[in-house]
């Protein structure tokens, strides 16, 4: 009998590890098996074809936090042919809205708290449990092509796109961090980031379903949970994904113990920079904290490895490329000169068709099959990428570049800053100069006086802020990106006076 190819994450772990645990949800204490999740996966297949119809094509939304019926929902989709919409749930009700009116799905499963967001005809509110109740039918193949997956931006630069992942696209993004992230069959897994985002459901569930490794489920980051669910040597969790300031913040808990971090493989983050501090520290207690980077449109594209030296030497860095994409730096449409900086433009197997319903913007972020990222970096000698900045975040002061992402690495290397954000502001003299807003590491007072020749010691002067404002928190989105027109927006209205 032929076997056809598919990009399905459980196609071989449900054959070749049936009784092995797939899914532990620490929300709900569940633990469910590969054979029981490939028979729930089959059933929600069936439900949303008795719900949507046979032809598939439409788009299936989900509105709610990490469990297991949200991957349920998301792996009967991609088997009934339809489109998976993670939707943010923290957003407004008009953000959930203009997303919604964006994709058009035929049907919105949401779970009850975030039912008053979503009320309407389409909307089925605790699904779990008619998918139970379904039987399953025969599995159709479907192309890998076809689209099974809607990334919607974190709008960090403007409204939301929805990126179109389609089935190819998400199996080779999962290769690509099955190889970087070290995951395999023995891998236990265990992520507070959403998974409305590239890095929780592929990155993090499909990478580890396709390598037949354990997936540790959170419904939100609670620091106590995930440190004693760090620390349960029964759960074995080798592989935790978080952000920067969830790992500062792990470490910062009363009931913190390196102990608590001894199985660990290593600590993934990414969406912000990492301070080299941190590094350190966590390279005290035993485990590496190995940065990457990647987006919605290509998942995973450059990683350190996991080698405890190459991490402390390469602090900073975002590493090599993952191995099934292309790279370049390219400059005014040519490739850069070694060291210098460049736009990164991607190219390979993961990388999405485009976005949704928006073809000007999908031909404007491709040039001769090169994805352009928007964001600045430069390669050092070792072949090590260094982010440099957001193309759109770059201002010119006294006619010179400055990149906030470099000024706000060096301030966090400052033992009084926990967190900080540098946006560029008009100025009479110079064009522009920078502003820099600061989360201080305890309650006392700082001395912007010490920062700014901390800065001086280590930029140049035209890279250094003129100004520093002290805030309670940097708004960030899931990700952890900095939402910088949320900043700018606040700066405008006179607020920080």
């Amino acid at each position: 009998m032929a076997t056809d190819f598919t990009t399905d994450p459980l196609a071989y772990s449900a054959q070749a590890r049936p009784h092995r645990v797939a899914v532990v949800d620490l929300a709900t204490g569940e633990r469910t098996t590969f054979a029981a999740l490939d028979a729930l996966a089959d059933r929600a297949a069936a439900w949303l074809t008795a719900e949507l119809g046979p032809a598939g094509g439409e788009r299936v939304a989900y509105l709610g936090r990490n469990g297991l019926e949200l991957l349920v929902v998301a792996l009967g989709a991609e088997r009934s042919g339809n489109i998976f919409v993670p939707v943010n749930w923290r957003l407004t009700a008009p953000e959930v809205a203009a997303l919604l009116a964006d994709c058009s799905p035929k049907l919105v499963v949401a779970q009850p708290e975030f039912g008053p967001l979503v009320a309407g005809a389409n909307t089925r509110i605790g699904a779990l449990a008619a998918i139970a109740a379904t039987p399953p039918r025969p599995r159709t193949t479907r192309p890998p092509d076809r689209p099974v997956v809607l990334l919607y931006t974190s709008g960090t630069t403007g409204t939301p796109k929805g990126v179109i992942v389609t089935g190819h696209n998400a199996f080779a993004a999962a290769l690509n961090f099955i190889a970087v992230g070290e995951v395999g069959a023995t891998s236990v897994t265990l992520s507070d980031l959403p998974m409305f985002h590239t890095i929780g459901l592929i990155a993090v569930a499909r990478s580890t379903l396709m390598a037949g490794g354990t997936l540790v489920l959170t419904d939100r980051f609670v620091p106590a949970r995930s440190l004693a669910a760090l620390g349960d040597m029964a759960l074995g969790v080798t592989h935790y994904f978080a952000v920067p300031v969830m790992a500062e913040t792990l470490a910062r808990d009363p009931e913190f113990s390196p102990a608590a971090l001894s199985r660990l493989h290593a600590i993934f983050l990414g969406g912000a920079p990492l301070a080299p501090d941190l590094v350190e520290r966590f390279l005290g207690f035993g485990v590496p904290l190995v940065n990457g980077y990647g987006m919605s449109e290509v998942g995973t594209a450059i990683h350190v490895p996991i080698d405890r030296e190459t991490v402390r030497r390469t602090a900073g860095a975002v590493g090599l490329p993952a191995p099934h994409l292309s790279v370049r730096l390219v400059r005014d449409g040519a490739d850069v000169a070694d060291g210098d900086v460049g736009e990164i433009w991607l190219r390979g197997p993961s990388v999405t068709p485009g976005y949704w319903n928006r073809p000007a913007e999908t031909a404007a972020a491709f040039s001769d099959g090169w994805f352009r990222t928007g964001d600045l970096a430069r390669q050092d000698a070792d072949g090590f990428y260094r982010i440099v900045d957001r193309l759109k975040d770059m201002y010119v002061s006294g006619g010179e570049n400055v990149f906030p992402a470099e000024v706000e690495a060096v301030l966090a290397m400052h033992p009084s800053v926990r967190d900080a954000a540098v946006l560029g502001v008009p100025d009479p003299r110079w064009g522009e100069t920078g502003v820099a807003f600061v989360v201080a590491t305890g309650a006392t007072q700082f001395e912007a006086g010490a920062l700014l020749a901390h800065c001086t010691a280590r930029l140049a002067k035209y890279k250094c802020p003129t100004r520093i404002v002290r805030i309670d928190a940097i708004p960030r989105s899931a990700a952890g990106k900095i939402l910088k027109p949320l900043l700018r927006a606040r700066l405008n209205t006179g607020e920080f006076t």
